[in-house]
Formats: C-alpha cells, structure tokens, sequence
C-alpha cells in the first residue's frame, strides 16, 4: 500500500496561510484519489478537499474559496493552500489515499472504501 508523510502544518494568525505538503511513497501515487481530512479535539473527523486521479477537486463549503488542493504526480505529492485562515480551522489534518473520491464519510463506510492516512500535521490558527 502507499505510505504517506504531511508537513507544513504550525501556528498562524486569523488571516494567514499555510501550505501542508503529503509526501507519498510505495504504491504508485497516481492510483489513488487523494484528500485532506481534518480533526478538531473532540470532533469528528470531516473532509476537507479531494482531486480525483483526473484532477477534479472537491471542497467542504467551509473552505470553499479558500483552499486549494494540488498534486504532483512527478514527485509523488499532494499539497493544500490554506488561504485566509480562521480559528475554526485548527485541527490535526491528514494526508489520505484512498480507492473512491469522497470527502463524506457516510459514503467511504457504506461503500468500503479503503483508506490510507498519514499520521497528521498539526494546524493552530489563533
């Protein structure tokens, strides 16, 4: 399966930015879907951005306008731009690789999509 490492995350002010970087390794990159998940302490986890292997993204409406979600398929890499950050955003985000673009997590249980996470970036946005 493919092993994936994030970076980028810290602590920023209401307003700025952040790039989080996932760098991929193992499985070829280009055969999965690949997303941004978020978790905020003592919330669910939700999805945050998604780009199918065609290069059609998706956002949450909460971040609509404000982030965006990139590949690099040469460098095995997948990036989110987090632009105009606002306190409600801090949470641990994860890199994720799975087999179906779905940012809803209703839809990767009832479907059995299998799923492959990194072990987070911190992001605290003050």
């Amino acid at each position: 399966h493919v092993q994936l490492v994030e970076s980028g995350g810290g602590s920023v002010q209401a307003g700025g930015s952040l790039r989080l970087s996932c760098a991929a390794a193992g499985d070829s990159f280009d055969s999965y879907s690949m997303a941004w998940f978020r978790q905020a302490s003592g919330e669910e986890r939700e999805g945050v951005a998604a780009i199918d292997r065609d290069g059609n993204t998706n956002y949450a409406d909460s971040v609509k306008g404000r982030f965006t979600i990139s590949q690099d398929n040469a460098k095995s890499t997948l990036y989110l731009q987090m632009d105009n950050l606002k306190p409600e955003d801090t949470a641990m985000y994860y890199c994720v690789a799975q087999t179906y673009c779905t940012l809803e997590m209703a839809a990767i249980k009832a479907l059995g999509v299998t799923q492959y996470w990194g072990q987070g970036t911190q992001v605290t946005v003050s």
